[in-house]
């Protein structure tokens, strides 16, 4: 056996039905499970799946068999995460969908010997050992077979010549160059090995339950360092281990448990928004240069920003010490420095920032008075120069006019400074008008957690066409159900943040000199309303009896134009059909880049009060870049004041010229991954 291999053994566990409990295949062995963290078993959801109904209602009604030195134990776990779940408990899905995985809590295991989860994607080609129990060749006992990894992707990894065999399911899977566990066995397709890797548990911290999950990776790390700080046994320390294997890693395994237990003891970040805002200071302070990179990245907890920043050098380093260290020490200054007086937590950050601060002493000297400046006697004279924190980026919504079918294409970006856009997801193809609400929920909640940066959250710019000015984005609730009897988060997407809707049409010309004007007009305010359809005097039946007739387009057009700058059209109706979308259409002729109107297809009994109210929201506002946030407090009163029932409709036109997306625009593909078919 390799030394991975023998420190993967006791940390295995047999999965099957409980001592005493019944088992209705009359099989004890279900399958394999391993210790990620004591008290922490991680298995295939199909595998605890053989223990019925009672494994879905939180029962401890799963059976682990593990190791305690040389006594075998038998104790009782409690599934507390699965992804996916059955929709009926008492009903197994055939095939399991992935990632097909379960947490189990196993009480009384804290001596258990647990394995170390890799901080890092595997390479797409390396030695792999698949782990677990097996009765493939008649006694039940541990199997381990070496092979070669060739592919992988989100959901996948595939290996050759390596095949998990029965019962193997929930078994660890080893990168044998890296020395830690990079995915669990899932099953076979054909003569290929299909896996489950660790980096597509992810989505499992926006699951029902998913705050075990991180508990348990906390755990894991912690105690991997504490195992390192005390054990002084190579033979029983996956650290150690790893340092006498090499792997070819730009930072040494002592520094990356070290890291990864500290962080693991202070409070968790907000957000991947703020973890990434962090790593984009540390990338442009290292690389002297702010432009952002293309490629996004989705993480949860502070070591794997931490993970994104392996082998970034320092300016100025000469010396040969351990340059791999620079960025990541940097990194761990501004994260001690963010995390300062935020609750939760173990223990407080002075033995951290003091162990930051040895290390950057055989750092160059500018890294060394950068790290100062953060978190040790240069910090206070620091904060006069510390930026002013605010949403990393905006996401931008663009949806396209249908091409074919009805179906409407779509692309979910994220829009940093106003004007550096890197595209997440995408479909060209499309999905119909009923379909967006549901197509576009996980891609918009994916962003959003991207762009925003702890408590400052990013803003969402819905450029569509203008037969869907009136498609209720902001009432769009986009937190999934955290249990069975839940439902969709009650704060809906505008209560929450800033949302508006830009013109998709206008944005592939190039922009009018009226619609510059006005934006530049509305910009520096004050704002004014003006009604956007207005009615005009007509000829009665005789000259005693006048009548009231509708505005005709070319009227609207005409009377839209000669309003003054900072003038705001305002509308009591919806704007994507009838009147209100011929008007629309006259305002923006006419180069308006802002708007106010209300949705829904039903008339309004209010207009009266809400033409008044948007008076004196206009009034308040005083100019364009003041009108967003008081529209969104409007609207996360509706559920508390029912005179502002009217605000729940509400829509908002807010449509720079300069803007992105621009006329002939040549983008990359999607960068986190292609949609589904």
């Amino acid at each position: 056996m390799s030394a991975f291999d023998a420190l993967v053994r006791p940390a295995l566990v047999r999965i099957g039905a409980p001592r005493g409990g019944y088992d209705r295949d009359g099989d004890r062995f279900w399958g394999t499970g391993f210790f990620i963290a004591p008290g922490w078993v991680l298995t295939c959801a199909h595998v605890v799946a053989e223990g019925g109904g009672a494994v879905w209602r939180n029962e401890p009604a799963v059976g682990i068999t593990w190791q305690d030195g040389r006594d075998t134990r038998h104790s009782k776990g409690t599934v507390m995460l699965a992804l996916p779940r059955p929709e009926d408990p008492d009903v197994r899905p055939e095939p399991w969908g992935f990632p097909d995985v379960a947490l189990v809590r196993v009480p009384g295991t804290s001596k258990a010997s647990c394995v170390m989860l890799a901080d890092r994607p595997p390479a797409r080609t390396t030695q792999v050992g698949l782990h677990g129990w097996s009765r493939e060749t008649g006694e039940l006992g541990i199997r381990q077979i070496h092979g070669d990894l060739s592919g992988v992707d989100a959901h996948a990894l595939v290996t050759e010549r390596a095949l998990p065999v029965e019962g193997c399911s929930g078994g660890p899977v080893v990168d044998d160059v890296m020395g830690a566990v990079i995915g669990f066995n899932k099953g076979r397709w054909s003569h290929q090995g299909a896996l489950v890797p660790l980096t597509d548990l992810r989505r499992l911290h926006d699951a029902p339950g998913g705050e075990y999950w991180a508990e348990a990776l906390r755990d894991h790390d912690r105690h991997h360092l504490d195992h390192y700080l005390q054990s002084t046994d190579d033979r029983s320390d996956w650290t150690r281990a790893q340092r006498q294997s090499g792997g070819g890693h730009p930072l040494s395994p002592q520094l990356r448990t070290r890291l990864r237990g500290q962080f693991a003891a202070l409070p968790e970040p907000i957000n991947p928004g703020e973890i990434m805002d962090l790593v984009d200071q540390v990338k442009a302070w290292i690389r002297n240069d702010t432009t952002p990179d293309a490629f996004e990245d989705d993480p949860r907890r502070w070591c794997e920003g931490a993970a994104l920043l392996y082998g970034l050098r320092a300016p100025g380093r000469t010396d040969p010490g351990d340059p791999g260290l620079d960025a990541v020490l940097l990194y761990a200054a501004h994260v001690v420095r963010r995390v300062s007086g935020r609750p939760g937590g173990v223990g407080d950050t002075t033995a951290f920032r003091n162990w930051i601060i040895d290390r950057a002493a055989d750092a160059g000297p500018y890294l060394r008075r950068e790290i100062d400046d953060l978190i040790g006697s240069g910090g206070s004279a620091a904060l006069a120069r510390v930026r002013e924190r605010r949403a990393r980026a905006d996401v931008l919504l663009e949806i396209d006019t249908p091409r074919w079918d009805r179906r409407y294409p779509w692309r979910v970006k994220l829009l940093r400074d106003g004007h550096m856009v890197t595209p997440l997801h995408g479909d060209d193809r499309g999905v119909e008008r009923a379909q967006l609400k549901k197509t576009l929920r996980g891609p918009l909640a994916e962003a959003l957690r991207l762009g925003d940066n702890g408590p400052h959250l990013a803003s969402v710019e819905a450029v569509l066409p203008r037969e869907l000015f009136d498609e209720p984005l902001d009432t769009w609730r986009l937190e999934p159900p955290k249990g069975p009897d839940e439902t969709w988060g009650a704060t809906t997407l505008g209560q929450r943040r800033i949302v508006v809707i830009r013109d998709a049409r206008r944005h592939d010309t190039e922009p009018s000199p009226e619609w510059r004007a006005r934006w530049e007009a509305g910009v520096r305010g004050p704002l004014r309303a003006t009604p956007l359809r207005a009615e005009v005097p007509g000829a009665g039946p005789d000259a005693h009896t006048p009548r009231v007739r509708r505005e005709t387009p070319e009227e609207t057009l005409e009377r839209l134009r000669e309003v003054e700058g900072g003038t705001v059209p305002v509308y009591c109706g919806p704007v994507g059909s009838g009147d209100g979308f011929m008007a629309m259409n006259a305002a923006l002729a006419a180069g308006h880049p802002l708007a106010l109107w209300r949705t829904g297809v039903h008339d309004h009994t209010d207009c009266a009060a809400f033409h008044v109210e948007a008076d004196w929201l206009l009034a308040d506002a005083r100019t364009a870049h003041g009108l967003g946030e008081p529209i969104r407090s409007l609207r996360a009163l509706v559920p508390e004041r029912a005179d502002l029932a009217w605000a729940e409709t509400i829509a908002v036109l807010y449509d720079p010229p300069d803007r992105p997306p621009h006329a002939g625009r040549l983008e990359a593909p999607p960068l986190l991954g292609e949609e589904d078919p």
